[in-house]
């Protein structure tokens, strides 16, 4: 191979596959595994059952995770913990502080279309249903529409391709163009809308913002998990278009470029303010954090 051709393909130091290539290799291997996985697990399951779309979202995560982790190692020469996902002490607090800080602003968000007038409760499903049918039909949302799309979006765009982006080009770009990238996918859900689309957008840059000022990908982990189970489970949102499962049933009737409509509170600019408050709650954390990281460092030294 030419030196020429070769530096389409490779970079010189450290020698491997430029950022471009190797995201696109991920990306790859991702559908390959997909379809691979999908072929042993559904065989034997009706395409129309509840538990065939749990297990297609569950494949779906695997074959992310199992494609970034070997694309990290092998082609970036990296390790998986590198992404931002370091085990240590912060770790569980930034899941925690992440998750219920998407539900104060979902709940802020509920309190003030509540409150004005736009939003009318129709009836609450514990009225309904059983508490073990709660529980089970509120995890398994959780996991379906919290914790498998977060983990998956999280690691790709403000984990691996973030890292490969701001590799080959800069950190300003790379948070545009994965934004970006995030918003695109949801172009496919129920009663999109440009609004929509921007607001998600924007939505992106928050996330990365809380990843970059932990440097770590567990806080934005949190936000959009929280964000989920909060907009659709709890306070019974439309979540992105969809109907979830919800703990409460309402409907909501103010101008829709307010409160984002049949989309979801993220299609309005109460979505907007919220992530604009989100920030500070954020950068306020951050700060918290690293005030204690230091002092407990300080501490450790003191003979």
């Amino acid at each position: 191979m030419s030196t020429g051709l070769q530096t389409i393909f490779f970079s010189r130091r450290p020698r491997r596959l430029r950022a471009g290539w190797r995201i696109l290799t991920q990306s790859a291997l991702e559908l390959v595994l997909y379809i691979l996985l999908s072929f042993i697990f559904f065989r034997n399951i009706s395409n129309t059952s509840q538990q065939a779309f749990v297990f297609d979202r569950l494949i779906f995560l695997a074959a992310t995770t199992i494609s970034i982790f070997l694309t990290r190692r092998y082609l970036d020469r990296r390790s998986f913990d590198s992404l931002g996902l370091e085990i240590n002490a912060w770790m569980p607090w930034d899941l925690l502080v992440g998750f219920l800080l998407a539900g104060l602003l979902m709940a802020g968000i509920f309190m003030f279309e509540y409150q004005v007038g736009w939003l009318t409760i129709i009836g609450y499903r514990w009225q309904q249903d059983s508490l073990g049918t709660m529980i089970s039909e509120s995890l398994a949302a959780l996991l379906v529409f919290g914790l498998c799309p977060s983990w998956r979006e999280e690691l790709t765009y403000r984990g691996y391709w973030l890292h490969n982006i701001k590799a080959g080009l800069n950190l300003p770009l790379a948070m545009v163009l994965t934004s970006i990238a995030f918003a695109i996918p949801h172009l496919r859900y129920p009663h999109i809308s440009y609004r929509a689309m921007i607001f998600i957008f924007l939505a992106g840059l928050w996330l990365v913002y809380a990843g970059w000022v932990t440097q770590q990908l567990w806080l934005p982990l949190g936000i959009h998990a929280g964000w989920n189970f909060f907009e659709g489970i709890v306070f019974g949102f439309p979540l992105s278009g969809l109907n979830t499962f919800r703990w409460i049933d309402q409907t909501v009737s103010g101008p829709t470029w307010v409160t984002g409509g049949d989309f979801g509170p993220e299609a309005g600019f109460v979505g907007v303010v919220a992530m604009l408050m989100g920030g500070l709650l954020v950068l306020a954390w951050s700060r918290w954090r690293m005030y204690w990281g230091k002092r407990l460092q300080n501490q450790s030294l003191i003979p």
